[in-house]
């Protein structure tokens, strides 16, 4: 499980929240870039720069080009049911999955 819990596939590649797969950051990034661009986001997202944030998340391997190379196409945004990790996501118990399905919202009202 990834950080809150959410389930992240076998291959790292991808975490579920809110019920789709999201890009989960690059782990070959050396910690200083990594640190760098979360900071970068976090202020993006504070003062509402969403092309900053857009830039963090494309420097963390988030959003862009895959930081894979093995030519496996992207499943972002898509439900995992959707996409070739359906077998995995089935495997999960039905409470991990209701961890990758719930909102933000929901997950705070959980504590």
């Amino acid at each position: 499980m990834a950080r809150k819990n959410r389930p992240v596939t076998p291959d790292g590649r991808y975490l579920v929240s809110r019920g789709v797969l999201k890009r989960c950051t690059n782990p070959n990034l050396d910690e200083n870039t990594r640190r760098r661009a979360l900071k970068t986001m976090m202020q993006a997202r504070m003062s509402n720069d969403r092309a900053a944030v857009i830039a963090a998340k494309t420097l963390l391997g988030e959003a862009g080009p895959v930081w894979w190379d093995d030519g496996v196409a992207d499943c972002s945004g898509h439900p995992p049911p959707q996409t070739p990790y359906a077998e995995w996501w089935l495997s999960l118990t039905e409470q991990e999955r209701e961890k990758g399905n719930a909102s933000s919202d929901t997950r705070k009202r959980q504590r």
